[in-house]
């Protein structure tokens, strides 16, 4: 996860970092995300595939994609949310990789198959969305899968405009906008809706990436 500037009033890397130390983690399952393992079963995320997880948290998907004979690339902004990753990994006997860095600035060495995000677009503030899908789009090879998790969260009572969150609420017409038709496939509405216990909800998008067009910058 990233951390906006003071002036968007969103999170911050001692935010995440305390919120892992002392275990407040509301949006954590304590399990895998159910909306996985149909996809691993299906082939949308195939075995031997190589697959960003952006702010992996406390690594559940991680380890499961690794168990599956993917090869997954953690990568949180939070240290203990790394340190946590590492060390279940290690007590699964599973390897994967896991990076310590702002997902803003961070470069990976090369294209992913196939990207999970089912909590990072909606950790960042909303002024950051655009900049990290321009990055997505970067990380993903022609071909290769998105697969959101549109965090979908009514709140009452918001004062001044201002934007609650995290979780941030994902407008599907947001996320349209944010992966145009140009660069991403997207499948037919409607799209599959999974209840979470933090008492919000998941909607599941998958994307194909799109080859850039000759000549394209």
């Amino acid at each position: 996860m990233s951390s906006p500037a003071s002036s968007f009033g969103g999170p911050t890397l001692e935010f995440w970092q305390q919120r892992f130390e002392s275990q407040r983690t509301p949006w954590d399952r304590g399990a895998v995300n159910p909306a996985l393992a149909p996809l691993v079963a299906g082939g949308v995320l195939p075995a031997g595939a190589r697959v960003l997880v952006p702010g992996c948290g406390a690594g559940y998907e991680v380890l499961a994609l690794a168990a599956g004979g993917l090869h997954p690339v953690g990568v949180d902004y939070a240290p203990a949310a790394v340190e946590l990753t590492r060390a279940r990994l290690a007590q699964a006997g599973l390897a994967a990789e896991v990076v310590q860095a702002d997902l803003l600035d961070w470069k990976p060495s090369a294209p992913f198959d196939a990207i999970w995000d089912q909590a990072c677009l909606c950790a960042l503030h909303p002024d950051l969305w655009f900049a990290y899908a321009q990055r997505l789009a970067a990380w993903a090879r022609p071909g290769g899968t998105l697969v959101l998790l549109a965090v979908q969260v009514e709140r009452e009572g918001r004062h001044e405009g201002r934007i609650e969150g995290p979780p941030y609420h994902c407008d599907v017409n947001a996320v349209r906008a944010l992966f145009p038709a140009e660069r991403w496939q997207w499948p037919r509405p409607p799209y599959p809706r999974h209840a979470h216990p933090a008492g919000i909800a998941e909607l599941q998008v998958v994307l194909t990436r799109l080859a850039e067009p000759r000549g394209a910058a």
